[in-house]
């Protein structure tokens, strides 16, 4: 049996000798296949202890990486026969990528390390013919560095994690009211004042635990490019989210002028050091315009993506309410109430993105008060939002907290670190839907794919957010990627036996992920305070 997740889509194997793969094994590559051989050579080939040397197209146990554009984009088809070698089809670059991510697990948990552990060793790829391609387009993985600081390696190496189990977005959630960390030009004092807090809530936001220590840290605009580079040789597209106009205390704390001057008093504002919704969110006057549009052109500049997510979730209104400014703003534009004043919020930066040639995403809450037509959506509060996004006709990410946030704990009982949210399986993620039941064909189609969301308030080291991430990311992987029947239909029993080996490869990546007999001593956190919500979550 082929343990490869996600599972591929159709796999022959048929009886007869494999390939090895050993010091004069020779890689050829054809034009647009490049990322793939720089990939094979520097990871695959430093695991394995294999040069992959340059050599011709049809030399003999040889790999072959070349382009077929009767396959679809993403689609690969991956062919191991003996006197043929290893033959990796792309419809496209990402294709043959895929293809290279399998041909790595087909030669078990070794090549997932970074030095060979039996050096002159040949490899044995077993005879396999595999046809692959995935069912979403958007397979995403969100990372908030917001409210635990992610240094550049660690992002680099859940970079690499992604491309390991095909995900190929990667929604990086750079600024919050506990922290801004990206570098803006322009505004210096985003990276000087807005990076930092004095201390951090440890635990649940109900907790009476604190860390009284300074937190923070941010990325230069040349680390971004790295990452954003990095991430590109693996396929990856970096989405970059900028939150407006709530979850901005960090900002108005470094720039107290973006706040509601006329409600409260800004200047004594601090980088927030707690959990919740912060009610301190930006004024809707024009130098906040101009402000946020200085930020976008500089994130323009960084990120290539087409999507740029804005936010727009969880905007508290009680300042705006009491706010002359914001009723005058109300009043000028004809407006109802403040949720119109978000929607009028959200749509200018719709309009100026669009002028740009790039597109806006928001979290649901953008549909509240009418949305631009050329929005797309992050439904998170459930089905509800994607449902009633797709049926006017934009786009959708399905990602609803009830499934698909990691930071829900794993299993009921007090072993569980900081339990928070309900109780979200493996098992329960392996039967995750991205579509909508009820959606027409049509509306159908304005689904993008799914994304897993791993909010980091109660993750304060890279083990943390391992253990919340892993193996649940791996189930996710599978139906972002694969074919899956039915949730009720799906075999949850297979899917177990492959992640036998699977966590074999996770480690080797030394990936600190939940085992599924429950928690290892030091994984636990006895004393800080979650959230649990017991029951099921609502199913809407």
């Amino acid at each position: 049996m082929t343990d490869l997740i996600p599972a591929p889509h159709a796999v022959q194997e048929p009886m007869g000798p494999g390939v090895p793969l050993d010091g004069d094994t020779t890689l050829w590559a054809a034009p647009g296949t490049e990322t793939t051989e720089r990939w094979l050579r520097s990871a695959l080939g430093a695991a394995l202890g294999l040069p992959l040397r340059p050599g011709p197209e049809d030399a003999r146990d040889g790999v072959r990486l070349l382009l077929d554009g009767s396959l679809e984009p993403e689609a690969y088809r991956l062919s191991v026969a003996a006197d043929q070698g290893v033959e990796i089809r792309g419809g496209d670059p990402a294709g043959v990528f895929w293809g290279a991510q399998t041909l790595r697990q087909l030669l078990g948990p070794e090549a997932f390390r970074r030095a060979p552990v039996r050096p002159g060793r040949t490899v044995g790829v077993p005879y396999r013919i595999i046809d692959d391609s995935p069912r979403f387009r958007w397979r995403g993985l969100l990372l908030d560095v917001a409210r635990h600081f992610m240094p550049k390696e660690g992002v680099l190496r859940y970079l690499d994690l992604m491309a390991a189990h095909k995900l190929n977005v990667f929604h990086f959630h750079l600024t919050d009211d506990q922290g801004w960390r990206i570098e803006i030009e322009r505004h210096p004092r985003l990276a000087e004042t807005a990076s930092w807090r004095s201390r951090t809530k440890f635990g649940h936001r109900a907790s009476p635990l604190w860390e009284e220590k300074s937190h923070g840290g941010y990325y230069t605009q040349d680390d971004i490019r790295e990452i954003v580079a990095y991430a590109a040789e693996r396929h990856i597209t970096v989405v970059p989210e900028i939150d407006v106009p709530g979850h901005s205390q960090a900002a108005i704390a470094a720039y107290p002028e973006l706040g509601n001057t006329d409600v409260i008093d800004t200047t004594a504002l601090s980088v927030w050091d707690t959990w919740g919704i912060s009610s301190n969110v930006l004024a809707p006057t024009d130098n906040t315009l101009r402000f946020y549009e200085g930020v976008f052109e500089e994130i323009l500049e960084l990120f290539p993506s087409q999507f740029i997510h804005v936010g727009g979730d969880e905007c508290r209104k009680e300042q705006w309410s009491g706010s002359v400014t914001a009723k005058n703003r109300i009043a000028d534009l004809g407006l109802a109430d403040e949720d119109e004043l978000q929607a009028w919020f959200i749509g200018h930066f719709d309009a100026w993105l669009s002028a740009r040639g790039r597109r806006l995403i928001g979290w649901d809450e953008i549909l509240e008060g009418g949305l631009a037509p050329g929005a797309a959506v992050s439904s998170w509060r459930g089905y509800g939002g994607g449902i009633a996004a797709a049926r006017a006709g934009h786009d959708v990410v399905m990602c609803p907290e009830q499934y698909v946030y990691l930071d829900h704990r794993q299993a009921p009982g007090e072993d569980e670190p900081v339990p928070i949210g309900f109780v979200r399986t493996l098992e329960d993620v392996y039967r995750f839907e991205p579509v909508p039941p009820g959606l027409t064909e049509e509306e159908a189609r304005h689904v993008l794919g799914t994304q897993a969301n791993v909010w980091t308030e109660v993750m304060e080291d890279a083990a943390r957010v391992d253990y919340q991430t892993f193996p649940r990311l791996a189930a996710f992987a599978e139906v972002a990627w694969s074919r899956l029947p039915a949730p009720e239909e799906r075999d949850f029993a297979g899917f177990e036996r492959r992640m036998a080996a699977h966590y074999a490869r996770l480690d080797a990546l030394g990936v600190a992920y939940r085992p599924p007999a429950g928690p290892r001593p030091w994984q636990k956190r006895p004393g800080v305070p979650g959230r649990p919500i017991e029951g099921l979550p609502p199913n809407k």
